[in-house]
C-alpha cells in the first residue's frame, strides 16, 4: 500500500465546501453550475479551481502573501534555533 504524502494527509481541498452565507453560497452556486459535479458536491479545490481561471489575480496575491508568510516563518526558526544551540553551547562550555 501507498503511503501518502503527509501534505495530502492534512490537505483540505478534497473537502466539501458548506454554504452559511451569501457569497459561500453564490460561489458554491456558480462552481456546481461551471464543474457540474456528478454527486452535486462541491469542493474547496474546485472552488480554488475556478477562482484560478476566472479570477488569477486574486490566487496570485493569496499564494504570494503564503510565500511571504511561510519564508519569514523560516528565518524566524532558524533565528529560535541558532539561539538555542548557542545557548546549549555556553552552557557545556561552563
Amino acid at each position: 500500500m501507498k503511503q501518502k504524502d503527509i501534505s495530502e494527509q492534512f490537505s483540505t481541498l478534497k473537502n466539501v465546501a458548506e454554504g452559511g452565507n451569501e457569497l459561500k453560497d453564490y460561489i458554491i452556486n456558480y462552481v456546481g453550475n461551471e464543474k457540474d459535479p456528478e454527486d452535486d458536491q462541491v469542493t474547496v479545490e474546485m472552488i480554488i479551481d475556478i477562482l484560478a481561471r476566472d479570477f488569477p489575480q486574486l490566487i496570485l496575491c493569496i499564494s504570494e502573501e503564503n510565500w511571504v508568510r511561510g519564508y519569514q516563518q523560516a528565518l524566524t526558526d532558524v533565528e529560535e534555533g541558532e539561539r538555542l544551540f548557542n545557548e546549549e553551547l555556553s552552557k557545556s562550555e561552563e
